[in-house]
């Protein structure tokens, strides 16, 4: 059995569009009804809405809806809801809310309290401190190929001797290690074999690991590490002034003492949590014996 498209017919003989925006219907002998044909053309020449044709049986239908957009979604989802600016008044009475909240706290005759809002306290602290310490862990670069010099026992022995004879060094302070200690070094390796590193202050261990870090940025040799915390480097046999002699990958000094100082506060901020961790067992201990005592009583 061979099917025929089915096909919509309207016996309307003219539809004009006049230049004043006015729709010119001559006819209304249509199918279903010419207020329908007429709703349909204002909505189609007249607004930015879709229209959709849905075959309903014998019975066509118009679905008049809103254009979507490029990205899918209609007109009245862009439109944003404005956020309710809170008057100044508004803001400080919150303020004082949460001040008189703390200060409640702060005071309860209950210790446990106390030690509960503080140690609450010092972890928002704490761990707003790591988010702002992951700003400034700078990308290694890839290590770069070079020959490594292999230097004899009289060659490091004179290198040693002589680079504690020589007053040239660089300093490195509470900022660590940033591109301008880098910087300095090839500055003195320009007139100097070696060159001295002081490290103060210092932690213990820490200055093995500038030691480290001063060999890969600088390409240069680490003949000893004395206990004083003082490095000394050797620029090497081949050694060429780079062109850019601050690496990339390292901080400036501005940021260097910025880290320092959230690095200090974090430090700090650890202690004190351990600190009020303790004090929070020794009053748990406290209660518990207070207890035993209490019912051991007669």
């Amino acid at each position: 059995m061979h099917m025929h498209p089915r096909s919509y017919k309207a016996t309307a003989r003219q539809c004009v569009w006049s230049p004043c925006n006015t729709l010119l219907c001559h006819g209304s002998n249509m199918v279903g009804c010419g207020d329908a044909f007429l709703k349909w053309a204002l909505a189609r020449y007249l607004s930015n809405t879709s229209i959709e044709l849905k075959p309903d049986g014998d019975v066509v239908r118009f679905n008049i809806g809103e254009l979507p957009s490029k990205t899918g979604s209609s007109m009245k989802e862009k439109k944003k809801v404005k956020r309710v600016k809170m008057s100044r008044k508004a803001k400080l009475n919150e303020l004082r809310f949460y001040r008189l909240k703390a200060k409640k706290k702060m005071r309860s005759p209950n210790p446990e309290v106390r030690i509960r809002y503080r140690l609450e306290k010092a972890k928002r602290k704490e761990e707003w401190l790591i988010e702002k310490l992951k700003k400034f862990n700078v990308p290694k670069a890839p290590a770069e190929k070079y020959d490594p010099e292999i230097l004899t026992e009289e060659e490091k022995f004179y290198l040693k001797r002589t680079g504690e004879k020589k007053k040239n060094y660089v300093p490195v302070g509470r900022r660590g290690v940033f591109g301008g200690v880098v910087l300095n070094m090839h500055l003195h390796w320009k007139k100097h074999e070696t060159v001295k590193v002081i490290c103060k202050p210092c932690k213990v261990g820490q200055v093995y690991e500038y030691a480290e870090e001063l060999a890969r940025l600088s390409k240069g040799i680490v003949i000893d590490i004395k206990p004083n915390n003082t490095i000394i480097l050797y620029r090497g046999k081949n050694y060429v002034q780079p062109q850019i002699m601050s690496p990339h990958d390292t901080l400036s000094k501005s940021k260097a003492l910025e880290k320092y100082m959230y690095e200090q506060s974090l430090e700090h901020t650890s202690q004190f949590i351990e600190k009020l961790e303790k004090e929070l067992e020794e009053y748990h201990k406290h209660l518990a014996q207070y207890k035993k005592q209490k019912e051991s009583r007669p």
